[in-house]
């Protein structure tokens, strides 16, 4: 019976009828030029399981040849595919960035040997509220997610009063927005490119996804870089993200808002336009893992029901008239004279951005995403789902026009 009523749910749950002629395509990532970063340039040194070729041989190369913080199986294997533990992370992490540090000595974990050799290594990311151990039981063995991993990287670079600050997401008139608990850690770790974003998207992970050892590497070996080599990263985040508000907003909006925050930290997915992998039989064409491209993101939260597509039982609310799937169609379907100017752009309006033809009467679009207001726009770029300012030089510079959006 159970088993029935959930798969019953999951139907529910799926969009249906036949696809429609606009709904094909989508947009490929744009953004600012530093948005997405590569991971580093593999060494010589040989592996028995990570070719030379491998996406993330070099970050693996940093972090358990040239130094020793991931170096957990001897020498010459990685495990790359391998889900990282709570433990092992724990020694990684302090030996990367604090391996001076001493724990509290009146910390005890209670499901872990005082004589394990990662048993010090995790009370110190306790102590430091790294990690947590709840009750003292710190949970060695269970794999980390890329939130306990952002969270970490995070408050090792300084980053935990802003978290603390983002989570505070906020109007000027005091109406805070309900969001998922990893909402400030996903916003700051996508700011930094603490995730990396594969080429082959059926690799991207999200915010709760279990972490295999390559990934972390990546992500360690990025948090190192920016805490010893670009700390001007951190200055700008921190420039970017204090003071983190939007003005007084239409309470109708303040649902639409909501359901946005809860994707960040989703991964960009071309053509994406769904939370999860898209079952056999899906309307829009197939995506392997949940994730929005920035047009599908704009239907995802917005886009009112048709036949063929619904996401009504997720979002509990009906949205607005938009019938066009790329943002060059969704830019153009409106007249010109209903082109909405920054300077005039109101919380709600879709912003687009493209290159202007020489007489700069029209533009050719490649980026779209949602104005929330007081400079702050959702974006679906590289590496994701994120929460961009849009005074920013690259959004200023290739912004070309609005549109306001009718309620269905």
């Amino acid at each position: 019976m159970i088993a029935a009523v959930s798969l019953l749910l999951s139907l529910l749950l799926l969009p249906v009828g036949p696809a429609s002629a606009d709904v094909k395509g989508g947009d490929t990532a744009r953004g600012p030029a530093t948005e997405g970063v590569s991971a580093p340039a593999a060494s010589g040194y040989r592996w028995s399981d990570v070719p030379s070729s491998y996406w993330d041989k070099g970050a693996i190369d940093f972090v358990a040849k040239s130094h020793t913080w991931m170096q957990d199986y001897g020498t010459s294997t990685f495990r790359p595919t391998g889900l990282e533990s709570r433990a092992k992370f724990a020694k990684a992490i302090v030996q990367a960035l604090a391996p001076t540090a001493i724990p509290n000595p009146r910390l005890r974990l209670k499901d872990m040997d005082p004589n394990d050799p990662r048993y010090n290594y995790a009370r110190v990311a306790v102590t430091k509220g790294w990690m947590g151990a709840g009750n003292g039981y710190f949970l060695p063995t269970k794999p980390v997610n890329t939130r306990v991993v952002h969270r970490a990287l995070l408050r090792a670079l300084g980053l935990g009063s802003l978290i603390a600050d983002v989570n505070v997401f906020h109007t000027a008139d005091g109406y805070r927005f309900k969001h998922p608990d990893y909402f400030g850690v996903m916003l700051l770790g996508m700011a930094l490119d603490l995730r990396y974003n594969h080429g082959n998207e059926a690799m991207d992970v999200g915010p709760l996804t279990l972490l295999p050892r390559a990934e972390v590497a990546y992500s360690l070996w990025r948090a190192y870089r920016i805490f010893t080599v670009d700390k001007w990263e951190l200055t700008g985040v921190r420039a970017t993200y204090t003071n983190f508000h939007l003005n007084t907003i239409p309470t109708s909006l303040r649902p639409v808002f909501e359901f946005g925050l809860r994707w960040v930290g989703y991964p960009y997915v071309y053509a994406g336009e769904w939370y999860r992998p898209t079952p056999p039989g899906y309307c829009c064409g197939y995506q392997p893992v949940g994730g929005f491209d920035c047009s599908g993101l704009m239907w995802w939260v917005l886009k009112s029901p048709l036949s063929y597509w619904s996401n009504l039982s997720i979002r509990h609310y009906r949205g607005y008239v938009l019938n066009e799937r790329v943002s060059n169609d969704m830019a153009h379907a409106i007249l010109r004279k209903n082109r909405v100017s920054y300077a005039n752009l109101r919380a709600g309006n879709l912003m687009f951005y493209g290159n202007w033809n020489a007489a700069h009467s029209d533009a050719h679009i490649f980026h779209v995403d949602l104005y929330l207001g007081n400079g702050w726009a959702l974006n679906s770029g590289s590496p994701g789902v994120s929460i961009v300012s849009v005074r920013s030089t690259w959004y200023r510079q290739n912004f070309v026009w609005g549109r306001r959006l009718s309620l269905a």
